[in-house]
């Protein structure tokens, strides 16, 4: 798979993911998940871009994931007006497709190993 196709799997995966934790955590405020959008891109695409492309570890990875978290929390409480409402949102959201891909990207791993045999 080509870093596009990477790139583009990875925004289209965490927008459904992201986008279904706040459906999830009740919200319907149309500009909450709208913009829930348009911040992935703008942090997604970057943030696997330098993943992509430069070999920081998984350390340089949670730290990269934390800037990203703060910045997310950020936008949601220029909508919401809630510091705690947007970390919550900010966390959850991350958290769970952080490991949603970290899952993926495992179960890809042992499965292209298991087809190698």
């Amino acid at each position: 798979m080509n870093s596009l196709t990477l790139l583009l799997t990875a925004l289209v995966a965490t927008i459904l993911i992201e986008y279904g934790v706040l459906l999830l955590l009740g919200e319907r405020r149309r500009n909450v998940l709208l913009g829930s959008v348009v911040v992935n891109v703008l942090t997604n695409v970057p943030l696997n871009l330098y993943v992509i492309h430069h070999d920081i570890g998984p350390t340089g990875v949670a730290l990269a994931e934390g800037l990203v978290v703060v910045a997310e929390a950020l936008w949601y409480f220029a909508f919401t007006r809630s510091l705690g409402q947007s970390c919550v949102y900010s966390l959850l959201c991350n958290a769970v497709s952080f490991l949603t891909g970290l899952l993926f990207t495992i179960l890809s791993y042992y499965y292209s190993n298991i087809i190698n045999l």
